[in-house]
């Protein structure tokens, strides 16, 4: 016979089992992950990941992150950009190359985002190129009518003042580390923000999750970025921890990890315009 706590214990496993976890922000094309993709992919299929959204920083990883979901249809899907740290290493007509290869894939149905995309004070002998690159990818969304997954450390504030001249309208700010008070202005605009891994042991991530409406957040690993906290200890970065983080965001929230898991999988398909 088995006792309540046994039967509590089976029916959660059966709960979690039946999550739909979605990665919304992972670089499957970097280096880190070379020689190691299969075991990524293993990880993803075996632990009820529904969907790796990777994201491009320059044409070679959008190249690549095309080929990715092509070969693993219904798990992984592209969103293509240049990141603001790539815009340093920009080669002759690399930007107009790029442009005109998500141009080709939108005939195709990809990609599902332009992104990653955005500006980055630490960069700041790029500046100028940086906004001119970043006005070139809103426009490209604009024309694609495509969300945008945008990269926007110590530059939230003029990036949401720039967004306001566009008429894109699902906006992601991944790994959204900025203040309560612009939170707030992003919540009233309908974006959306993702957090991943440090929500586990960061005090201002913690706050940010716990001051979002569930209906604004999404889950990302951002891998292959190496977490060096518990419980992560610097092993590869998988899809897998997106588990981690439900159930951190489930006890910020007081809400049960499968009613997390479902609202953040609906946020997901809201906001890339896919049911996975």
């Amino acid at each position: 016979m088995v006792n309540k706590k046994s039967y509590k214990m089976i029916i959660h496993s059966k709960l979690l089992a039946k999550m739909k976890i979605i990665d919304a922000h992972i670089h499957l094309s970097e280096v880190e992950y070379t020689g190691h993709l299969s075991e990524v992919i293993a990880d993803a299929t075996t632990n009820g990941v529904s969907a790796l959204i990777t994201s491009s920083v320059n044409l070679k990883t959008c190249k690549n992150d095309v080929k990715l979901a092509e070969q693993y249809p219904n798990l992984i899907y592209s969103a293509l950009g240049i990141q603001p740290y790539n815009v340093n290493f920009l080669k002759h007509d690399e930007l107009h190359e790029t442009i005109d290869f998500i141009l080709q894939q939108s005939q195709k149905k990809r990609p599902v985002a332009i992104g990653e995309i955005g500006l980055d004070y630490k960069y700041e002998t790029s500046w100028e190129k940086q906004l001119f690159v970043f006005d070139k990818m809103l426009h490209l969304a604009e024309q694609l009518e495509l969300p945008v997954v945008i990269h926007s450390r110590g530059t939230t504030d003029k990036i949401v003042e720039i967004l306001q001249s566009y008429s894109v309208k699902r906006v992601l700010l991944h790994w959204f580390n900025s203040t309560i008070d612009m939170l707030s202005k992003i919540v009233d605009l309908g974006y959306f923000i993702s957090e991943g891994p440090p929500v586990v042991y960061s005090g201002d991530i913690r706050e940010i999750v716990k001051q979002t409406p569930i209906t604004n957040l999404l889950t990302e690993t951002d891998g292959p970025v190496l977490y060096r906290k518990r419980p992560f200890n610097g092993q590869l970065t998988k899809p897998s921890h997106i588990r981690t983080v439900l159930e951190t965001i489930s006890e910020i929230k007081n809400v049960a990890v499968p009613d997390v898991a479902e609202q953040v999988a609906q946020n997901s398909e809201k906001f890339f315009n896919i049911k996975f």
